[in-house]
């Protein structure tokens, strides 16, 4: 029987961690089904093999399997990793951020998890097995959980640990999600459930992401205070306007104690990369994973690849920063953060 928590998670002393605190595991899902991947699941398969190996590396790795199929293949390229565990799981999507559980922790080390609902990023897919995992995962975990009845998505929330988060008014007000409520519901449940006391709202993110602008591919944490922003500097790309714009609110943006924060730019790659049919791939930097002891870059095969990998690297000087190749993950329009959720270590 799962043990149901009642109440609010930050009443209770809980609140979501940052995510470079120490894990005790991430937890992932196998790529799929050939159309998702828009014919090139081989290839995906081979870059996501990479990284679950990488992050295997730091810290134990959970990783969901939709079928048969999907645990061959697994098996095949995984073979000889020490550290990861299978889990057999009917899946309709890989994208583990946003149909995952997210773990809160008290000050004594006690975690429990937060189940949100999933609407496949505003009803646009299918997503009823998905929006199922958080239940088996506290499960297996033999973790309390609270269920919350508000459509949330891990990838929609980037925050410092301490108390501050930043999102994007395009994700959170869209219609689709949670039409009743605006900013003031919102910020509400946010202060609730995970601990949030502060919220930024940047405007827009990148065209062609249909997660409706998450924040974790355009601005992310590097530490409490540091902010790395993605940024465009060509005149004729849509993105520029809009990472100048969200740009100009995180400089005027204030801690609770009156400071401002540290605002770095993060180049986004010079090239536009699209399917092949010509729809726009929301392809960033910013979409890196942080593990114990490294940081994780997807990269593109782009001139920007290197001065990315640079910026990154300086804002965590005591990580290892690795970059990987993503050139066919983004074309399911995600990346590396957008297919994992950590789990805080006790």
């Amino acid at each position: 029987m799962q043990n149901i928590a009642t109440g609010l998670p930050f009443e209770q002393g809980y609140s979501m961690p940052a995510e470079w605190a120490p894990h005790a595991a991430t937890w992932m899902s196998w790529p799929f089904d050939e159309e998702m991947w828009h014919g090139h699941l081989a290839e995906v398969r081979t870059e996501y093999a990479e990284f679950v190996k990488t992050i295997a590396r730091f810290e134990p790795v959970h990783l969901l399997l939709r079928d048969g199929e999907a645990r061959m293949a697994a098996e095949k390229a995984l073979a000889g990793v020490k550290g990861v565990t299978f889990h057999d799981i009917a899946l309709d999507d890989v994208w583990m951020r946003d149909n995952g559980p997210i773990f809160v922790r008290d000050q004594a080390g006690s975690i429990r998890a937060t189940n949100w609902e999933f609407n496949s990023w505003g009803q646009k897919y299918e997503w009823d097995f998905d929006n199922l995992v958080p239940p088996l995962v506290s499960q297996y975990l033999n973790m309390s959980r609270y269920d919350i009845p508000v459509v949330m998505e891990g990838g929609s929330l980037e925050i410092n640990g301490l108390g501050v988060c930043i999102t994007t008014e395009q994700c959170l007000l869209t219609p689709t999600r949670n039409p009743a409520m605006g900013k003031r519901e919102l910020e509400k449940v946010l202060r609730d459930h995970l601990g949030f006391t502060q919220v930024i709202w940047l405007n827009l993110g990148l065209e062609g992401d249909h997660t409706d602008g998450h924040i974790d591919t355009i601005t992310r944490f590097s530490d409490e205070k540091t902010i790395l922003t993605s940024m465009s500097y060509d005149a004729s790309d849509i993105n520029t306007e809009r990472m100048k714009h969200n740009l100009e609110i995180l400089k005027a943006a204030r801690t609770a104690q009156g400071e401002a924060f540290n605002v770095i730019e993060l180049p986004l790659p010079q090239t536009r990369m699209h399917l092949e049919d010509g729809t726009r791939l929301p392809a960033t930097y910013a979409n890196f994973y942080i593990c114990n002891g490294a940081v994780i870059v997807p990269q593109y095969g782009d001139a920007n690849d290197k001065p990315a990998l640079d910026v990154i690297r300086a804002a965590f000087p005591k990580h290892d920063v690795i970059g990987l190749a993503s050139r066919y993950i983004i074309t399911g329009g995600g990346s590396f953060h957008c297919l994992t959720q950590q789990q805080p270590k006790n």
